[in-house]
């Protein structure tokens, strides 16, 4: 199937709004409806294991919305590593990493509409909730989690394209958005401590963005605001070429897959 840019633009747009309002939306339900005063030790909505959950299951609706225009990038940089190695096409890059920003911008203001009263209740001033939308960090400075950052999205990205190559995972088509999902949430249970597991330069920078314009105060310095989007990108690179190097070519050299087997866009996929 073929696809128009304007088509592809409204698809992942919409894939990656609906992985923000979901995402963003588990972590509001965790964050703003606990006890008040707090109470030490208290459970609130499922705590830490029901935001793992909930990001898993966000990007699992996400890929439903767009997986069959796009692949369902819903990351800049999945978009940028797929171009990379050759999978996706660089003419594409440019739409596609607006489409995210804009979906994870419009995700992140919706929440906060449908939160907005509840939000007002726990912080009037928006002085200490902006974590509802992005991420910040355990240890200060850049460098711990730029590291977790890498790692995170190393492993994302070549755990994505083991799923993706049709002839490393001959059941893709029956399972792959679903273990994708659960690659997220096993990030977030082994890795989400450092830096809140973004993973992803839009599903941070957008609701930040957002969070900024909406008047939030806790925002962070320029290394909260970097580390998301250059550790991302970098990992995903990373995760592309390692795949790429120890499983995809072997697979290629043995003769066990076929011109086009291992892309992620769907033009690139022959369907």
């Amino acid at each position: 199937m073929k696809f128009t840019a304007a088509q592809e633009f409204v698809a992942e747009l919409l894939g990656t709004m609906v992985l923000i309002l979901f995402g963003c939306g588990v972590v509001a339900m965790v964050k703003l409806f606990g006890s008040s005063p707090a109470v030490p030790g208290e459970l609130v909505m499922g705590g830490y294991t029901n935001i793992t959950l909930g990001w898993g299951f966000a990007v699992l609706m996400g890929i439903f919305i767009a997986g069959t225009i796009t692949g369902a990038h819903l990351n800049p940089a999945v978009t940028i590593a797929l171009a990379a190695t050759g999978r996706f096409s660089w003419s594409k890059v440019g739409y596609f990493i607006l489409a995210q920003m804009l979906g994870a911008f419009l995700g992140a203001a919706i929440v906060f509409a449908v939160y907005h009263a509840k939000w007002l209740g726990v912080d009037p001033g928006l002085s200490h909730t902006a974590g509802i939308f992005s991420t910040f960090p355990a240890v200060p400075g850049f460098l711990p989690g730029f590291v977790d950052q890498v790692v995170g999205t190393a492993l994302l990205m070549g755990l994505i394209l083991a799923i993706g190559d049709k002839m490393n995972n001959s059941a893709l088509a029956t399972w792959g958005p679903l273990a994708v999902a659960f690659v997220v949430m096993a990030i977030g249970i082994s890795f989400g401590g450092m830096n809140g597991y973004a993973i992803n330069p839009a599903r941070d920078l957008g609701p930040r963005l957002f969070a900024l314009l909406a008047g939030f105060k806790n925002l962070g310095d320029l290394n909260v605001w970097m580390v998301p989007v250059i550790g991302p990108i970098v990992g995903a690179l990373v995760g592309a070429f390692i795949y790429d190097f120890a499983i995809g070519r072997p697979l290629l050299h043995a003769g066990q897959a076929h011109i086009g087997a291992q892309g992620i866009d769907p033009e690139f996929n022959g369907n």
